[in-house]
């Protein structure tokens, strides 16, 4: 695992995203799992995972969709297992054959789809396919959980002999229900059940008349309910059967249990396995919310996200359709530390966590928001320092908090971790807090430490800006607005804005000015040439935006005019070809038509087959002074042709196609039901006649000079009767 504490997770709310993830779990085992989730730092244990998920991600958008996982926690009878003569619950034996079962099925299905999925198939490899387990347990327990009568040839006759039991019971209670009713002994009820058995309702003054047990009597005491004598001879036998049943039950849950014993770590390699799956399914899931995608993850050390996000911003967005603000921030070896300055509520803060928080979701084995040609890599330490850190239970101001905050980096800090620092150095005097801060800063760097921070102390900025391996970046305002923009750009520091943003709140110019002769004229120029520089670098990029813009709509332009002039000259070429076909035609038919007018004048045959015969030769003469590799370029042109016919044929046939689908999907108007009398002509014609008859699915129609018979559905109505 990482080296992390508490405190990093808290400051980017690692645990936030683990929760929302967790949600998607459709087992309790898999939503406690991804909650105890951890950054790994060992690469090709990220590389497994993030394949993993990535495959799963990948699921949902084709065909073979993964088969369900769930299932019902089997820990507590693997627990039961391990105590010698005992026996599991029936609804254990239930649970534990709905998971062999369900990897079974797995496990078939990533062997079958091993091109699909050959993360999750070598992942499944390890696990040997049972399917003895749950037969055992449907050899025992049925689907709706009772115990089968053939489980064992002893519980089949044991069973078998309590239904005549209880048949003999039934009888001899009616024989005597009979017996006594007719001698008016019982009560108007007759009978009920006492205690789970049929009893007599007798009258109480009748009780000694009637032979058997009293069980029981009313509220009253004018009922007293009596078990008859013969029905209670058959009663004991009764039990003394269930007794031997519920032992024969026993023994076979025993030797079940025992049977099941045997394959205790193939069941907790079983549940370990989809637990697996259920935590890589609520990543996916997780991944599909947010448009997680798998970034490059390199050996050597550098961070390049393009258009990433803040997971929790970007989902929090969504539901409130705000806009979200993708970032694109580099870090490697030339440029280690990055010093983001520029006003407040620019987005800062928001930078700095979105790049931490991506970090642990990558090293935790999540697909990170940003675009998949995005470069990664993976830290042993991560060390977060953000936000007002005052400790009342401690007596800890926010200075003295973040002093040892710092004293813990300088001890842990090196070239394999990464920190992050949120409004660096603030808490104390400025001049002091601002010194203290730029020497820190200077040792992170001396040890190779990759790190962002943010600042609006100006010294640090100078520092970032002579350091080879430092780099300064701002967040953007617009310059005229002075409202952020959400952007950041790399390579220059920003300035706070403090006395235009004042001036835009409507502070008088004179008191602004009182306050610019305060401080050091130094420290007024090099925050205004920032500032001046901003507002250049806002125009320079409006004006880059606008040029590329036009560069691209010129290239289109081009693209489409060079497209146009090549389809024009394609079918130019295409028609002279075919002008000169017509041609050669038109004129070898002309050849062969002044043969034609010869023969009919003079009617010599033998010359006219000799014309046609040296014609003929004339003409294969011709075509024989092609070469092999014209005769196969005319061949391939032919085929092309063909083709491309072929095509332009398929996509008429499939609009027709459509066509005739959607009219066929129009409501057709009610079928006119004709009757004699009635003006109508046919669906081709336009003569108009009457109905004289009608005889079954034909009309007789008079046309005045002629009748005819027609078929009805031919008819259309001109005018009703």
């Amino acid at each position: 695992m990482i080296q992390i504490n508490a405190k990093t997770l808290d400051d980017l709310e690692f645990k936030v995203v683990l929760n929302q993830a967790a949600a998607y779990c459709i087992t309790p085992s898999g939503k406690s799992a991804i909650e105890s989730t951890l950054p790994f730092k060992n690469r090709p244990l990220i590389l497994k995972q993030l394949g993993l998920v990535n495959e799963f991600r990948a699921s949902f958008d084709n065909d073979n969709r993964i088969p369900n996982h769930g299932f019902d926690c089997i820990a507590a009878a693997i627990k039961l297992l391990r105590i010698e003569n005992n026996f599991l619950e029936i609804e254990s034996f239930r649970k534990i054959a709905h998971v062999c079962t369900t990897t079974n099925i797995l496990i078939a299905f990533f062997i079958k789809f091993k091109d699909y999925y050959p993360l999750l198939y070598k992942e499944s490899l390890c696990l040997e396919v049972n399917k003895s387990i749950a037969k055992e347990i449907d050899n025992i327990i049925d689907k709706y959980g009772a115990i089968r009568n053939n489980a064992s040839a002893e519980l089949y006759a044991i069973r078998k002999s309590i239904n005549a039991v209880k048949t003999k019971i039934n009888s001899s209670f009616n024989a005597a229900l009979h017996t006594y009713n007719t001698a008016d002994l019982l009560d108007e009820i007759k009978e009920t059940v006492f205690d789970n058995r049929r009893v007599l309702a007798v009258k109480a003054m009748n009780r000694r008349k009637v032979k058997g047990s009293i069980m029981g009597s009313s509220k009253t005491g004018s009922i007293v309910y009596i078990e008859p004598e013969t029905t209670q001879q058959h009663q004991r036998e009764l039990n003394n059967l269930c007794y031997e049943e519920g032992e024969e039950i026993k023994r076979l849950l025993i030797s079940l249990t025992d049977f099941i014993r045997i394959h205790k770590p193939l069941l907790e390699a079983y549940q370990k396995f989809l637990i697996e799956i259920d935590v890589i399914y609520a990543k996916s899931k997780y991944a599909q919310s947010i448009n997680g995608v798998l970034p490059i993850l390199t050996e050597i050390k550098e961070i390049e996200l393009n258009e990433a996000y803040h997971p929790l911003l970007l989902r929090n967005n969504k539901l409130t359709k705000t806009t979200t603000y993708p970032q694109n921030i580099k870090l490697d070896i030339n440029s280690r530390i990055i010093v983001i300055s520029g006003p407040n509520a620019g987005g800062k803060s928001i930078t700095l966590k979105t790049v931490g928080l991506l970090q642990l979701l990558l090293q935790s084995g999540f697909l990170i928001p940003a675009h998949e040609k995005s470069r990664m890599c993976v830290f042993d330490r991560i060390l977060t320092d953000i936000g007002d850190n005052q400790s009342i239970e401690n007596q800890l101001s926010t200075y003295s908090y973040r002093l040892k905050q710092m004293n813990y980096f300088l001890k842990k800090c090196n070239e394999n971790t990464m920190f992050l620092i949120d409004e660096f150095g603030t808490g104390s005097d400025p001049e002091l807090g601002g010194a203290l801060a730029e020497t820190f800063l200077e040792v992170f760097y001396d040890r190779k430490a990759y790190g962002i921070i943010t600042t609006h102390y100006s010294n640090l900025k100078i520092l970032a800006n002579e350091m080879p391996h430092m780099q300064n970046a701002n967040m953007l305002f617009d310059a005229h607005t002075l409202k952020p923009l959400y952007k950041l750009a790399m390579g220059q520091a920003g300035s706070s804005f403090t006395f235009e943003v004042a001036e835009k709140n409507g502070i008088p110019y004179g008191i602004i000015n009182k306050a610019k002769k305060k401080i050091e004229r130094g420290k007024i120029r090099f925050d205004k040439t920032i500032a001046k520089l901003q507002k250049e670098r806002s125009k320079l990029e409006k004006t880059e935006r606008i040029l590329k813009k036009q560069e691209i709509s010129k290239s289109l332009a081009v693209e489409k005019l060079e497209s146009t002039n090549k389809k024009a000259y394609d079918k130019l070429k295409s028609y002279q070809e075919l002008f000169d076909v017509n041609q050669k035609l038109l004129r070898l038919g002309q050849k062969v038509k002044d043969l034609s007018d010869r023969y009919l004048t003079h009617k010599r045959k033998r010359e006219l087959m000799n014309d046609l015969f040296k014609l003929v030769q004339i003409e294969n003469a011709k075509q024989q002074k092609l070469t092999a590799k014209q005769k196969k370029i005319l061949k391939d042109q032919h085929k092309k042709l063909s083709i491309e016919v072929a095509q332009k044929v398929s996509v008429i046939r499939k609009k027709r196609k459509i066509e005739k689908a959607k009219a066929a999907l129009k409501p057709t108007k009610p079928k006119h039901i004709f009757s004699v009398g009635e003006r109508v002509r046919l669906d081709d014609g336009k003569a108009v006649g009457i109905i004289d008859k009608l005889e079954k699915n034909k009309a007789i129609v008079n046309y005045g000079m002629f009748t005819t018979s027609v078929n009805i559905d031919r008819l259309e109505l001109v005018e009703g009767k």
